[in-house]
């Protein structure tokens, strides 16, 4: 099975300004992307997951990283790279979702072991890897390999999106 994947994150914002005679305007076109091929090495990946997922109020999931999650044909996922990750929390949600810190074998190389991020309702959070890392982000199956998402209170459910792009060695 191989994987070709386009990983990217882009701004455009317009600043205006009325003036006397003529309204100034400073357009940005901001892009930062990744090109990955098939494959385990530098600019490459080979596994991908991507879900849409709905917690409980005040409920947790640690996503094992290294052989328990499958993808869209039913086969188990190890990860050892994560290249990119994007989640993204439902608009419709009334509760926080809060990706990070999980109690034990927590998957620290881009959060640490405690750090968390949280997306209110509606927000997106993107890391991607540039195409010359090899290492990307590491998960070690056993001891390096959970991300936890929790639900961040009580009276109701969140969804969120999620899209994992990695290779396997």
């Amino acid at each position: 099975m191989a994987l070709t994947s386009d990983l990217g994150i882009s701004v455009s914002a317009t600043l205006t300004k009325t003036a006397d005679l003529s309204t100034p305007s400073d357009p940005l076109s901001w892009r930062r992307g990744v090109h990955l091929e098939s494959g385990t090495t530098a600019g490459k990946a080979d596994l991908r997951f991507a879900d849409t997922r709905t917690l409980a109020a005040s409920a947790t999931e640690d996503l094992d990283l290294a052989g328990v999650l499958t993808d869209v044909y039913g086969q188990a996922i190890t990860f050892a790279r994560i290249k990119g990750i994007f989640v993204s929390a439902a608009s419709t949600n009334t509760n926080n979702v809060v990706i990070g810190a999980a109690t034990s074998n927590a998957w620290a190389t881009l959060f640490n072991a405690t750090g968390t991020i949280t997306l209110r309702p509606g927000d997106t959070f993107a890391a991607i890897s540039g195409a010359a890392q090899a290492t990307a982000w590491a998960v070690t199956a056993g001891t390096g390999d959970l991300l936890k998402v929790a639900n961040s209170g009580a009276g109701s459910s969140v969804s969120y999106d999620i899209v994992i792009v990695g290779a396997s060695a």
